[in-house]
């Protein structure tokens, strides 16, 4: 399912126009990802998924092509975790 379909399924639901639903997500996906960018602040929403940056140590690798050891530097990176309602809804389908 892609952006589009998701606005419509929810518009749906919701009796929303695709507009506002349009509107909420991109409001949604602005606050989280601002978020996560500065903060180390988990932002949860309690059974579905939460969202929270997480620091990657410097570490030595191998460069698969020539088997050349190489210093990976390190970085952040974003962790994204489902919620128990989430993995219910999955395992039941």
């Amino acid at each position: 399912m892609n952006k589009s379909e998701l606005v419509e399924k929810i518009a749906e639901n919701t009796g929303m126009t695709k507009s506002d639903v349009d509107t909420a997500l991109g409001g949604l996906f602005e606050v989280v990802s601002s978020h996560v960018a500065r903060s180390d602040e988990k932002i949860t929403i309690p059974g579905w998924i939460s969202f929270e940056q997480v620091t990657r140590a410097a570490r030595m690798g191998r460069n698969p092509r020539t088997g050349e050891e190489i210093q990976i530097p390190a970085s952040k990176g974003v962790k994204v975790s489902a919620g128990k309602k989430l993995k219910d809804a999955a395992k039941n389908g």
